[in-house]
């Protein structure tokens, strides 16, 4: 799984850092939205989820998550942040967020999250996501066999 890490705190940072990456987990860390932005837009193939704080010094992980969600329609974004008002937890679902972890957080239930999340995102599994090429496969395969049984 590849995740988008945005995170303005080092010392959280590495603490996420150690915790996704014992799991099997590729990140990509960013200490501004900024660079979270560049990173999600350069990211080929693009970040599976992206995991946002919030309250950051330039723009927020909420406009962050907005920008995302216009762009990657499909990816995963869970808000992490120290704010626990209900409002702050609505606007972030009302702007694209699928989950919102408030700190502290248990790294377990953290990692819990993200595999739920990824499940959601991908019921079919890693390897067999429908879409486009998926129809065209399953065409050639009908057409080939047509081929064969003409009856």
């Amino acid at each position: 799984m590849r995740i988008l890490f945005l995170e303005d705190e080092e010392a959280i940072r590495g603490f996420v850092r150690i915790n996704l990456k014992r799991n099997g987990m590729e990140v990509t860390e960013a200490e501004d939205g900024e660079t979270a932005l560049a990173l999600a837009k350069a990211a080929v193939p693009p970040f599976d989820i992206a995991l946002l704080d919030v309250m950051l010094p330039t723009i927020s992980g909420f406009e962050v998550c907005e920008q995302l969600r216009q762009l990657f329609p499909r990816m995963g974004i869970v808000m992490l942040t120290a704010k626990s008002q209900e409002e702050d937890k609505i606007r972030g679902l009302e702007l694209g967020a699928d989950d919102y972890v408030q700190k502290p957080f248990s790294p377990g239930e953290l990692i819990a999250r993200l595999h739920a999340l990824k499940r959601r995102m991908m019921p079919y599994g890693d390897e067999q996501q429908a879409g486009a090429g998926d129809v065209e496969r399953e065409l050639r395969r009908f057409v080939r066999q047509a081929a064969r049984d003409p009856s």
